[in-house]
């Protein structure tokens, strides 16, 4: 009869396999295994056992292998975009799973790139994954540590970031066109869209846009919205943030003002969102009921336009530029940049802003935007 191996179990009512052991450095391991018979359990169980404590030495000596850092990283994430970062690790295991971090850089990379790329998926998809990935090695330089409190890695490499030539041409909106596709769309993306084809404002901040972001301006009867440029915490998630990581101001035009209106008259229990659905922050607006509108209007349908709702920021922005609008006055509304939001949003200077955004109003009356959100 063979010695009976400490740790290693059997449930004869189960018919089971398991482990239960303490492993120095580790602690206690408790797993159940999927071997049928002693002989497959014992392999499987000093294959467990080897594994985590090679774990404990890398540990020890500050490594950690990517696919123990993508563990940890999903162990600590409260990103609202979680769930697309799993895909990217997902694609990313086969490839990097057993490199330790430090082994991790432009060489080690190319065969993951390239598997996208075979696979058919847009360089931004994979300059977006190099993201997730850098974002997981900087996460090892300036907040992970080893058990001797340094960190797993002194720098995070910078990677080359594919360039395929593949990204679709941005199709702004004429009056046509954007009459045929407001009218599919369902009513709370429609307000949305008209909001964004005024403003210029990203989709994620749309989605993000609250009341307390709002400021009267007495002198003027009117009202701004100031969006944070830094991240801030709120009960539903982390506001991550503007993409140039400054405030930046929003200023209404009468159709942007009409939507305000329509949105305060309707809001219900102190929500406090100005786009919310079904009373909730809605995560974004190129779902299938904007694909759908897409299609059902006519719009083009090919790989060389862009078909989501960012299409909608470079309309505004076109129509800014053909009123004659002046290219510094076009990037503050366009919020590329903000100057000084301190002295920017006085009086005198919303009233220059607010008559630029006025240039950009394709229908010249509030009367149509009313009916269409009443």
């Amino acid at each position: 009869m063979s010695k009976r191996i400490p740790g290693l179990q059997y449930d004869k009512d189960a018919a089971q396999w398991s482990v239960d052991k303490r492993i120095k450095g580790h602690g206690r391991l408790r797993k159940r295994l999927r071997a049928s018979t002693k002989e497959e359990a014992e392999i499987e169980f000093y294959n467990i056992i080897s594994n985590l404590q090679a774990t404990v030495v890398r540990r020890d000596h500050g490594l950690m292998t990517f696919r123990e850092a993508g563990l940890k990283y999903i162990g600590e994430s409260t990103k609202k975009s979680f769930s697309r970062d799993i895909h990217t690790l997902k694609a990313a295991d086969p490839f990097l799973k057993d490199l330790t971090l430090n082994e991790i850089h432009n060489e080690t990379l190319k065969s993951f790139i390239l598997a996208r790329k075979e696979a058919g998926l847009k360089s931004s998809t994979v300059i977006r994954d190099i993201a997730v990935i850098r974002g997981i090695l900087r996460l090892a330089v300036n907040k992970w540590r080893t058990v001797d409190s340094k960190p797993y890695l002194l720098t995070a490499p910078l990677f080359d970031l594919p360039k395929w030539d593949d990204a679709g041409e941005p199709y702004p909106l004429n009056k046509k066109a954007q009459l045929n596709l407001f009218r599919k769309l369902p009513k709370h993306l429609r307000r949305m869209a008209f909001f964004a084809i005024n403003t210029g404002l990203r989709v994620q901040s749309i989605c993000w846009l609250r009341w307390d972001w709002e400021v009267e301006i007495p002198e003027l009867n009117a009202s701004i919205f100031l969006t944070p440029g830094k991240e801030r915490p709120y009960a539903d998630g982390i506001w991550p943030g503007e993409k140039n990581k400054e405030d930046q101001i929003v200023v209404l035009n009468k159709i942007a003002k009409a939507v305000i209106d329509v949105q305060r008259r309707q809001r219900k229990d102190n929500c406090p969102y100005v786009f919310p659905f079904k009373g909730k922050r809605i995560g974004g607006m190129n779902n299938s009921g904007w694909k759908n509108a897409w299609v059902e209007s006519g719009l083009p349908v090919c790989k060389e336009v862009k078909k989501g709702p960012h299409n909608l920021k470079h309309t505004f922005g076109r129509r800014l530029r053909n009123a004659g609008v002046h290219l510094e006055t076009r990037k503050v509304l366009l919020h590329h940049t903000n100057h000084d939001v301190t002295t920017l949003y006085s009086p005198a200077d919303v009233l220059d802003l607010l008559t630029a955004a006025e240039k950009a109003v394709e229908f010249r009356s509030t009367t149509f935007i009313a009916r269409q959100h009443n």
